[in-house]
């Protein structure tokens, strides 16, 4: 009697396992990818009269960026394929952000600035995985 209810318990349990990558899909919880961590970003300005270059220590987790301090306000978003898009923003100024992460824990794109600031600027930016 006892071995079908073992059985049943560890079925539902199974069922409940499998069942949990989808259950987490329709509620759209953020899972953690493998770009999560500490990146240092270099950005670089290579057009217009922007500031040269400004480095940013981000943290990336389950896909989102996170920038803790200073002035500025980091948006940003990395997939799971490591395809960056953001916005880094000062105040009015503003600079629309692509590019690639890679598993070596590097990566790159570009940008270009967009908003009330000086616009016509844009360039590169370089990243280190750094933890």
């Amino acid at each position: 009697m006892r071995l079908p209810i073992l059985a049943a318990t560890v079925a539902a349990l199974s069922l409940g396992v499998l069942s949990a990558p989808a259950d987490a899909a329709k509620r759209k919880v953020a899972v953690p990818n493998k770009f999560d961590g500490n990146w240092s970003i270099e950005v670089v300005t290579q057009d217009g009269p922007c500031d040269r270059a400004y480095r940013y220590a981000i943290q990336v987790y389950k896909g989102q960026a996170i920038y803790p301090g200073g002035d500025v306000s980091i948006r940003g978003r990395v997939t799971k394929a490591g395809l960056v898009s953001g916005i880094i923003s000062r105040g009015s100024d503003s600079a629309q952000v692509s590019g690639r992460l890679t598993a070596n824990g590097s990566g790159g794109g570009s940008w270009g600035s967009t908003g009330d600031g000086p616009i016509g600027c844009s360039g590169r930016w370089t990243a280190i995985r750094r933890g």
